[in-house]
């Protein structure tokens, strides 16, 4: 018999806040996971009773008072957890699991990185840089199949943004955030689920700006959150779907929520 798993990935910019629509959002497509990020809230006041009233009972967090943070709730049994500094300051913004199945999964919430692309004048810009640095390195020796999803906070591609040519000095979308990512990906053959199923040029945006007065009519949207998984792992994904009707629900993040579906 084989077993289906529906993992799901949002950075909610607080739990708390909008856990009217993650009730919603986990009522209408019933993952089996769901990996948070931005979830702004300390480990004592997350809001488990909401979770466990629709079956989530395993709730591992590693969280942060008003900022960053990240949480993965479960109708599966999590073992393993392993919470990684790779901000070297302490931030919350890693959280890894082992699955029974024995598959690692790591959710996590890469640095922003400020609004001035340059590391001297903007020391965030050289954290994001360093953090995913780090993360490279430790990519390189992971030896375990792995899925890891998350708020990257980079658009790689150029169709990953609404412009390109506009965007080319943005943070989120500078050659060098580009480079950089690509050296993590390069570092253990990661493959992109999204666009594995939504193959560039498509439109694919999973992020859109709260300045915007219509966001769906602008649309100036970029692909910040992402699903990847160990190439051991790329042909058990059956299936992955990007939630954009959830950035129009009540109180909505500005991120929407990513969903994939694999078959073991």
């Amino acid at each position: 018999m084989t077993d289906t798993l529906k993992i799901a990935s949002w950075n909610i910019n607080s739990v708390r806040f909008r856990i009217g629509i993650v009730e919603q959002f986990l009522q209408q497509e019933q993952p089996d996971i769901l990996c948070l990020q931005e979830t702004k809230v300390e480990d004592g006041s997350f809001p488990h009773a909401a979770f466990r009233a629709l079956g989530y009972d395993y709730v591992l967090l590693h969280g942060q008072r008003m900022h960053h943070g990240v949480a993965i709730v479960s109708k599966l049994p999590l073992i393993e957890e392993e919470r990684r500094d790779w901000q070297a300051n302490g931030e919350a913004r890693h959280l890894g699991v082992r699955l029974p199945s024995g598959v690692r999964l790591e959710n996590v919430y890469v640095p922003a990185g400020g609004d001035i692309p340059d590391r001297e004048l903007n020391p965030k810009f050289g954290q994001k840089l360093d953090f995913l640095a780090r993360m490279t390195s430790w990519s390189e020796s992971l030896g375990v199949p792995t899925i890891m999803v998350g708020d990257f906070n980079i658009a790689p591609l150029e169709c990953d943004v609404w412009s390109h040519k506009q965007l080319l000095d943005v943070v989120s979308h500078t050659p060098i955030e580009v480079e950089t990512l690509g050296k993590l990906q390069a570092s253990h053959d990661w493959v992109d689920l999204g666009r594995r199923f939504v193959p560039a040029p498509e439109r694919c945006f999973t992020w859109w700006s709260y300045r915007a007065k219509d966001w769906a009519a602008s649309d100036r949207g970029r692909r910040l959150d992402h699903m990847w998984c160990s190439p051991e792992l790329a042909g058990n994904a059956v299936a992955h779907h990007v939630h954009e009707p959830c950035r129009s629900w009540l109180k909505p993040s500005d991120h929407v929520p990513l969903v994939t579906e694999f078959r073991f």
